[in-house]
């Protein structure tokens, strides 16, 4: 992992009592609904955000979100039940504290260095009712805005659900994963599609209750917002619900029996990410910004900790013999990826574990790192501290893998939410590293634990094996600007001989377009080096890391439609391109400013046809920085930029 380089301040003014303020009288301007009768204002460090907490009329606690003076988030509630009192209704203020936040940290994905600025505030508050005394705290970045509730208290209390809502401006066009059975809010693992903010309570036959993130389109073209959670720890899981009146509303597996949480309540913050663009939208770190850094004695030496490339027969064989899985490691070694990851069935082999410990010593000796996978029904049992995972855990360790795939969990509900966590930090002391499969979104917990290398929560191409499946075009072409703003996603990319109705070009390109510090490639490497028709991009795919350190969104991207990405490693380029229609796509001059000065050696990869590669080379010279790009549909485009010393 990257040494941390963290220039920090964080600054508290002295709590002041708390007073609404009347924004017509002081700004000649009111921000506030006819229902409002006074409310504090945060506005983010350039101006750009502003967020409003108050009370309405009725003395429910509410929030609304601007964004340059337009409405992001409408008034909308806010407010917890514990043990039976609506923590929002009924409420007075008691004081306020401010402050700021500035920092850089390391980050994986996207781009090196995460930018963490912005405005703090904590509002204290009184529940009448019952007396109970808690703070709402509040931070405002110039890309979002995010708020916790912290209930401080002894023993164990329940949670009984939110009143936390998003209420969204009308005509707003709304991106959610869909997913026609039971499975939807399991795994996550549903196709992306769009719907009216109006349609939202009827849209899925699966019922009002969505995953999150969900991404809106602002009407009259005004950007992006996303709605999501972060830091989620101690906590259930939120999903949202449409209510109606284009309100969507925290729910929780549990409903209405709710959850125990022992001491003080932090809840995960309620986020929405505001950006005037795709670029914007991809690049915010407001999800990893909101999760605390890692421990310095948990990872006191997080040398472990390496993103790359794994080979993975499960895919396109299945898991194979101790044998045929050392062949694995050759291939993994040949193709210089980091990483083999052995699926579910190694513990049928006959000497499991000895089996494995041989394995992972070859792959030792050759320089790649073995995940061994583990079904999660096995070892979650809170009972000794998780003692059946800890016993795992040290087997895994003493046979030499670097790393564990934890797989159906299948639900976000407060018991696996502990047990992500526990499995992360148990991980954590014994120098391992964590791919969760059958689970929920990231809410940014791979910045307080780096060791999470990456989880699904996603639907990828193994469903190209499956009766469900396959994976069409415009889930790929969506994918960048919805789940995966969310954070890494083990989609497995690249699957040349199962790719569904797109082309090879398109399955290279997803390895470009799709984040994961350890990328698992789907395709039997046997493939990548032997097959004529896909040789012509081995190289390329070769150069692809796992992990970035610039990303810019190019035009004319458009969800589900068009994603085009240009990403940097070192003094590298790469551009990938996603149609995600059923149309032929032609760009006419793609915009490569991005490239520095000085000319580069350029690889262009396209799909004439659907299941081969075209390949051109060419030098591209200062002043000669546009491109003409032509796709076929569900076609693909991929290129590489290398500096070059040619004039």
């Amino acid at each position: 992992m990257e040494k941390k380089t963290t220039c920090f301040s964080i600054t508290l003014g002295r709590p002041s009592p708390f007073s609404f303020r009347n924004e017509e009288e002081e700004r000649g301007t009111s921000m506030a609904s006819e229902t409002t009768t006074g409310a504090i204002e945060l506005r983010s460090p350039g101006g750009t955000v502003a967020a409003r907490i108050g009370l309405d009329s009725g003395g429910r606690l509410y929030y609304e979100v601007t964004s340059g003076g337009r409405t992001v988030i409408e008034p909308s509630e806010m407010g917890m039940t514990v043990d039976g009192s609506d923590l929002g209704d009924g409420v007075r203020f008691e004081g306020e504290e401010r402050g700021t936040i500035d920092e850089t940290y390391p980050a994986r994905g996207v781009h090196r260095t995460a930018v963490n600025r912005c405005s703090v505030l904590t509002a204290r508050l009184t529940h009448r009712a019952s007396g109970i005394g808690y703070s709402v705290e509040a931070r405002a970045f110039d890309d979002g805005f995010a708020y916790r509730y912290v209930v401080p208290g002894d023993g164990e209390r329940v949670v009984g659900g939110e009143r936390s809502s998003w209420t969204i401006p009308a005509g707003c066009g709304v991106w959610l994963f869909e997913r026609n059975s039971s499975w939807k809010l399991k795994s996550y693992a549903g196709e992306w599609v769009r719907a009216d903010a109006e349609e939202l309570p009827t849209f899925s036959g699966q019922g009002p209750v969505q995953g999150t993130p969900i991404v809106l389109e602002l009407p009259g073209g005004r950007g992006y917002a996303a709605l999501l959670e972060a830091a989620l720890y101690n906590y259930s899981g939120m999903r949202l619900e449409a209510v109606g009146g284009r309100k969507l509303r925290a729910n929780f597996t549990e409903g209405e029996a709710g959850f125990a949480v022992e001491g003080t309540i932090v809840t995960p913050w309620r986020a929405t990410i505001v950006a005037a663009d795709l670029n914007g939208l991809v690049n915010s770190d407001l999800l990893t910004n909101l999760n605390p850094p890692p421990s310095p004695e948990l990872f006191a030496e997080p040398s472990y900790i390496r993103p790359g490339r794994s080979v993975w027969r499960w895919w396109s064989q299945g898991t194979g013999t101790p044998e045929q899985e050392r062949e694995y490691v050759d291939f993994a070694a040949t193709l210089g990826f980091e990483y083999t990851t052995v699926d579910e069935g190694w513990e049928k082999w006959p000497d499991p574990w000895g089996d494995l410990r041989a394995l992972a010593g070859y792959a030792a000796s050759r320089g790649v790192g073995v995940f061994v996978w583990k079904r999660s029904k096995e070892v979650d049992d809170p009972a000794d501290g998780y003692g059946k995972l800890r016993t795992f855990l040290d087997e895994v360790k003493a046979a030499g893998a670097c790393g564990v795939k934890i797989d159906f969990i299948d639900n976000e509900s407060k018991a696996a939410i502990d047990f992500e966590i526990g499995a992360l930090r148990l991980a954590a002391e014994r120098r391992l590293m964590v791919n969760f499969h059958g689970i929920s979104k990231p809410t940014g917990e791979s910045r307080t634990y780096p060791n999470e290398i990456t989880r699904e929560g996603i639907r990828g191409l193994e469903l190209n094996k499956m009766a469900e499946g396959p994976i069409p075009a415009f889930h790929n072409a969506a994918l960048p600007f919805t789940r995966f703003v969310a954070g890494h996603g083990d989609y497995t990319p690249v699957g040349y001989s199962n790719p569904g109705p797109t082309t090879f070009a398109h399955q290279l390109a997803t390895a470009v377009a799709f984040t994961s510090p350890m990328q698992v490639i789907a395709e039997n490497p046997a493939v990548l080096l032997d097959d004529g028709r896909v040789r012509p991009a081995l190289d390329v795919l070769l150069a692809l890391p796992s992990v970035w350190d610039e990303t810019r969104v190019l035009e004319p991207s458009a969800i589900a439609e068009l994603a085009v990405l240009a990403r940097r490693s070192g003094d590298r380029w790469f551009v990938g391109a996603l149609n995600g229609t059923e149309k032929p796509r032609a760009i006419d001059r793609l915009d490569l400013g991005f490239l520095g000065a000085g000319a580069y050696r350029a690889v262009l990869l396209t799909s004439p046809e659907p299941a081969a590669f075209a390949r051109e080379e060419r030098t591209y010279r200062d002043g000669e920085r546009t491109l003409a790009v032509k796709m076929g549909p569900a076609d693909g485009f991929v290129a590489m930029f290398v500096p070059s010393d040619e004039q």
